[in-house]
């Protein structure tokens, strides 16, 4: 929410108080400046976005793991050898960031650290995206990728279809969806490419909580 700044100080004296004897084209300019700035709040979906009631559900049911990491394995995994590098690797989830509008889950690959999901309210309903860092918190050059709900899905699942900028890194990505679910004792995140036989499945167990990880790269 957007809210104007209280002055002081030096702050107060650099943008008085206006005058009461101020004339008409001022004023025009000052209403004109306030006018501005609401327009400008308006394009930020304020806290706490609301969501139908299935997503609300779902975004409270993560929420309410804010703090903890969980331990989690392949479950499936099918179309692609890049997913071999998880091999053997300790995989976990942080549920490490909770905000009114934004979840994020650093994803741990054994050491890597260069995955996180990010999880943000829309007017619409919920985007996903991923955010893919260097050791030295640099983006990488596949990053930001996901896409938004198209339906109020339920408390336990929700679906996120590639989105444009999804596509315009790479056009093979286009038929991608992901989905995320929870349940009181698991949470699972999916991977899709509709049309082929690409499938990635990774399950962490959500009853028993395991230390949190280091920060993710770039945070």
């Amino acid at each position: 929410m957007c809210r104007p700044a209280r002055l002081t100080g030096r702050a107060r004296e650099a943008f008085p108080e206006p005058d009461k004897t101020m004339n008409s084209t001022a004023r025009t300019l000052g209403a004109a400046t306030v006018t501005a700035l609401v327009a400008a709040c308006a394009t930020f979906p304020p806290a706490g976005t609301p969501l139908a009631p299935g997503q609300e559900a779902f975004w409270t049911a993560i929420r309410v793991h804010c703090g903890r990491a969980y331990e989690g394995r392949v479950a499936v995994s099918t179309g692609s050898a890049g997913d071999t590098a998880m091999a053997g690797k300790r995989l976990v989830m942080h549920v490490r960031e909770c905000s009114a509008n934004e979840i994020r889950i650093p994803f741990h690959v054994g050491d890597d650290r260069s995955r996180t999901w990010v999880l943000t309210r829309t007017p619409t309903g919920i985007r996903l995206k991923h955010d893919h860092r260097h050791e030295d918190g640099t983006p990488d050059a596949i990053t930001q990728y996901g896409g938004d709900t198209r339906g109020p899905g339920s408390a336990t699942s929700q679906s996120f279809p590639a989105d444009a900028h999804t596509v315009s890194l790479n056009p093979v990505y286009g038929t991608n969806v992901w989905t995320m679910e929870i349940e009181p004792d698991r949470f699972v995140y999916e991977l899709i490419r509709v049309g082929t036989d690409r499938r990635f499945r990774v399950e962490f167990d959500l009853t028993r909580a395991v230390p949190a990880p280091p920060a993710p790269w770039g945070s």
